[in-house]
């Protein structure tokens, strides 16, 4: 390892304060912010870490000669997968953390205002009707949460306050939180959407989840619960779910993620009633930088004293 550490970043929130944080962390890191594709090349050649917001592929890789780790800004780290880089030794990781406060607030945020009508009600507001709707309650509810990592523990123990039985899918072998009722395994996944009120999806996006909620699932579902997507649009089958909404398989749903963003003018998803769209923003939060940095440095202690280093991505599962 050389005397000087060079960090490049193309995070363009990365303030003064955050490279101020990153060099307390050690007087040997030099951090180099580029936030213009043309100049990233050069920048790149002789940097050993490269903390990136969207700018790294394969032409930054191969104009690189000494990187050894890369950390993504975001928690999904599917853009990253190509064959070079997977193949290589650098290591990836993601800010996987930073979306758990925000994202479980907005799950909850939608599935209060689908229960209580709130997104009707609006609709009546703007068109000047005084119409009586029907609200009901989380309370008692079953809500499913697909995927139990960072985002679905805070979804979870969120939703216990409001008196809700948690059930989990999850693909790991775990030890149950108290905040968790029921934990299942893939084989379980039928039992899983059968007795779900409320669907949450908070899966990242891989070869083995792509369309993971597809037709044949969407029946498994009761006729009044809610589907929530706040991970990737791709892990539903949307026209699969628009049918599953039209034709009143599901009650309706609430959805941050599209297989198309943004979403198509002429998307189907607009005009229906029961359907509250948000364009891809559960995960922003005025502290999104704050805690990238938080992690990053974390690593970078770690890193420096050879240790392991955390929310390291196999590069070959995708996660």
């Amino acid at each position: 390892m050389s005397e000087e550490v060079k960090i490049v970043s193309t995070y363009r929130a990365l303030s003064p304060k955050h490279i101020e944080q990153i060099r307390e962390v050690s007087r040997r890191a030099k951090v180099e912010v580029v936030t213009e594709k043309e100049k990233i090349f050069s920048a790149v050649e002789d940097a050993e870490i490269m903390v990136d917001a969207g700018m790294f592929d394969r032409q930054v890789f191969m104009a690189s000669r000494g990187l050894r780790w890369v950390h993504a800004v975001s928690a999904g780290v599917e853009r990253y997968l190509f064959p070079e880089f997977v193949q290589s030794p650098i290591m990836l990781t993601n800010s996987s953390g930073v979306h758990g406060i925000p994202i479980s607030e907005m799950i909850l945020a939608l599935m209060l205002m689908l229960t209580k009508q709130l997104h009707k009600s609006m609709r009546f507001q703007l068109a000047g009707r005084w119409d009586k709707l029907f609200p009901d309650e989380l309370a008692g509810k079953n809500v499913g949460i697909l995927g139990l990592g960072n985002i679905g523990m805070e979804t979870a123990w969120r939703a216990k306050c409001f008196g809700m039985k948690v059930l989990a899918l999850e693909k790991r072998a775990m030890r149950r939180p108290v905040y968790v009722d029921e934990i299942l395994g893939p084989e379980d996944l039928a039992y899983f959407l059968s007795e779900s009120d409320y669907l949450v999806v908070t899966l990242p996006l891989t070869g083995e989840t792509y369309h993971m909620i597809d037709e044949k699932e969407l029946r498994l579902m009761k006729p009044n619960a809610y589907l929530i997507n706040v991970s990737r649009g791709a892990v539903v089958d949307n026209a699969a779910l628009i049918k599953a909404l039209t034709e009143g398989w599901i009650a309706g749903a609430g959805l941050d993620v599209f297989e198309k963003e943004p979403l198509p003018e002429d998307s189907e998803f607009w005009k229906l009633g029961n359907v509250i769209v948000t364009p891809h923003i559960s995960g922003s939060t005025p502290y999104y930088a704050d805690r990238v940095t938080q992690i990053f440095c974390k690593n970078l202690v770690r890193y420096l004293e050879g240790k392991p280093l955390v929310n390291l991505v196999d590069k070959n599962a995708g996660y």
